[in-house]
């Protein structure tokens, strides 16, 4: 990773976390134009991110197999509009290391690889092969390049080879493996976001292990971490969102951790730092995401206060945003 001391170059990247579109809201992508299933209003705040990356939890594909395993309850697949709904929201990239990606077997893999490059939308952390699931994304904006790696400690039976196609997966048990820092040490860009699909559903707070690994993800070299996996928010510290929560689904509704009420999370990035995160309230309506407000934007600012105070991390109010103020030193 090359980076310039004092170079003025930033960027705003929009982060969301799990974005399901298949089932009902693929449903409703058969039948409306993509954009709707997002309020105008957060449709203007990702577009107008110099990039948005998210973690896609489908497949996009007419074709394929449910995975052969008895024990899996949930398999989502989403109608190939869903990679023209992903492009009219100003996705840049997506993340397909997670466990879904090959809910349909590597048929509907390799077809989602395709329809996310017809619109240009640019897939990491899944591929034909372990070489291109491993294989980051470079992207670029304002002059500043940003290399994204996905990566996915569960399945393991997901896992790419040499000779088959599949996902990134990475054990982190506390540590990385060696893949994993290398593959940060030797992409040619400006700044380095790794998103990993990390730890169990519906989980308040990061856990141990997970800690202990994105803490070597910083050391090896990640400008920032963002991970998702849970279905609700987590804490940011010193440039780790632990999770993102949720963007769009429909699924059901925990009435204690609410995985209907989320964030969106902005953050400028530098050549050598997370400068400033911004975390944005939403609600998850069936099938339909908007801006939060009244007594949910509220439940929303108060668990992420919680949240990242955990983690020795401040949070100030601006204009209905929450700002992450670290303390002591940059994000």
């Amino acid at each position: 990773m090359t980076a310039s001391v004092g170079d003025p170059r930033r960027i705003t990247l929009a982060l969301a976390g799990d974005t399901m579109l298949g089932r009902l809201v693929g449903d409703r992508l058969r039948s409306r134009a993509g954009v709707e299933l997002f309020a105008p209003e957060v449709v203007e705040i990702l577009r107008g991110a110099d990039l948005v990356v998210l973690n896609l939890e489908c497949c996009i594909s007419d074709r394929g197999d449910p995975w052969p395993d008895p024990r899996k309850p949930f398999f989502f697949r989403a109608p190939p509009a869903a990679a023209d709904a992903l492009a009219a929201l100003g996705v840049d990239c997506v993340t397909l290391a997670n466990n879904h990606s090959l809910d349909f077997g590597a048929t509907a893999l390799l077809d989602t690889v395709e329809h996310l490059r017809r619109v240009a939308v640019e897939p990491v952390g899944a591929g034909p092969d372990v070489a291109a699931a491993r294989r980051p994304a470079v992207l670029e904006a304002n002059g500043l390049r940003l290399a994204v790696l996905g990566l996915t400690d569960h399945p393991a039976a997901y896992a790419g080879a040499r000779d088959a196609p599949g996902v990134a997966y990475a054990e982190l048990d506390g540590r990385i493996p060696p893949w994993v820092g290398d593959a940060i040490g030797a992409v040619e860009a400006d700044a380095v976001l790794v998103t990993p699909h990390w730890g169990p559903n519906m989980s308040p707070a990061p856990l141990p292990r997970i800690r202990t690994a994105a803490a070597a993800l910083r050391a090896a070299g990640a400008t920032l971490v963002a991970g998702h996996s849970a279905h609700v928010f987590h804490g940011v510290e010193d440039a780790i969102l632990y999770d993102l929560g949720d963007f769009v689904d429909d699924y059901r509704v925990d009435p204690v951790l609410r995985n209907d009420l989320g964030l969106v999370f902005l953050v400028t990035l530098t050549a050598s730092c997370a400068e400033r995160v911004e975390a944005i309230p939403i609600v998850l309506e069936h099938c339909y995401t908007r801006l939060a407000d009244g007594r949910d934007a509220r439940w929303i600012a108060g668990r992420f206060r919680g949240a990242c105070r955990e983690l020795g991390t401040d949070v100030v109010e601006e204009r209905g945003r929450l700002v992450v103020v670290p303390r002591g030193g940059t994000v």
